[in-house]
């Protein structure tokens, strides 16, 4: 059977809506084309060209450092102005780590390393919140532990880590202790120094409402401080690392500061650098390209000159 008839007058809206439709469009295109050609941009296109074309020529400056820079080490290590047993070059760090991603001794440290670092930083950032609370909430025990708190960050880190290994023996616990230990009382003083900057005048009016100091730190404190934390959690992933490789150094047979203190053994230093390198990337991306070179060329010793045996991971 054939389609009931459509309403009288449906067909004369429905070419009117098309219609319309059709002229917005137009009208849109055109006034685009006229924008693009005649009229003169708005502030805010101006600024986002502006920031694009900043961000373009950033880009390129940071590329062109990196080549250059590369470009001089290999011309003069291949030329002989600089010893390349001691200063290494950029064609033996690439060929280096090609044959550690190939036997996988780069994808085995770099897990260990990397699961470690993430469990410390983990734990500092829960103590560290639980702390600089406890002290925001307590006046009384703030003024009281706080030199504590001081003459502890000072320690030299690097000098607890034999004592880690006497108190806990050699294993992943040591170094996730020694990783914790480089960064949590500094978490702790700039946690509970972000606390303490939030405005009063805010706190007061949660206590005028009738608020109660929970309420205060969860509807004030808690969420002015969000930006500090934020800062807090970037400078404690890289002193997690640190920490983490100063334990592996003495009580580790895998991972990261393992393979350093094996490669100064046997003169392949960078073979640890490359991939402490590669570990700045999540910390700093924009930093990555340039942290390889930088590091290489400070630590590197090739090992063309030496035979090299492959680590004894256990």
């Amino acid at each position: 059977p054939a389609p009931p008839p459509l309403p009288p007058g449906m067909h004369r809206n429905i070419r009117d809506i098309l219609i319309n439709y059709g002229r917005r469009f137009l009208m849109k295109a055109i006034c685009q084309l006229h924008r693009m050609t005649n009229c003169p941009l708005s502030k805010q296109e101006i600024f986002e060209r502006s920031h694009r074309r900043h961000h373009r020529i950033v880009s390129f400056i940071r590329l062109l450092i990196l080549i250059l820079f590369l470009s001089v080490w290999e011309f003069s290590a291949q030329m002989g102005y600089i010893d390349s047993f001691f200063f290494s070059s950029p064609s033996q760090v690439a060929l280096c780590f090609a044959g550690m991603i190939k036997d996988g001794t780069f994808f085995i440290n770099t897990g260990i390393t990397l699961l470690e670092t993430i469990a410390s930083f983990l734990l500092v950032f829960v103590i560290g919140m639980l702390f600089a609370t406890l002290l925001w909430y307590s006046d009384k025990c703030a003024e009281i532990l706080e030199p504590y708190l001081v003459i502890l960050n000072s320690l030299p880190k690097s000098a607890l880590a034999p004592l880690f290994i006497v108190w806990l023996g050699t294993g992943i616990n040591t170094i996730i202790v020694a990783g914790i230990s480089v960064a949590i009382f500094g978490s702790i003083i700039n946690l509970y120094t972000g606390f303490r900057q939030i405005d009063e005048e805010k706190i007061k009016l949660i206590y005028t409402l009738g608020g109660r100091k929970k309420t205060a730190f969860l509807k004030v404190v808690l969420p002015g401080s969000i930006p500090i934390i934020l800062s807090n959690m970037k400078v404690n992933i890289g002193l997690a690392l640190v920490g983490v490789i100063i334990g592996e150094f003495l009580a580790a047979r895998r991972g990261l500061g393992y393979l350093i203190i094996y490669g100064s053994q046997v003169f392949k230093w960078w073979a640890g650098m490359i991939e402490m390198s590669i570990r700045i990337y999540p910390y700093n991306p924009s930093a990555f390209p340039f942290s390889i070179p930088i590091i290489s060329f400070s630590l590197a010793i090739p090992s063309n000159n030496v035979h090299i045996l492959p680590p004894p991971f256990v």
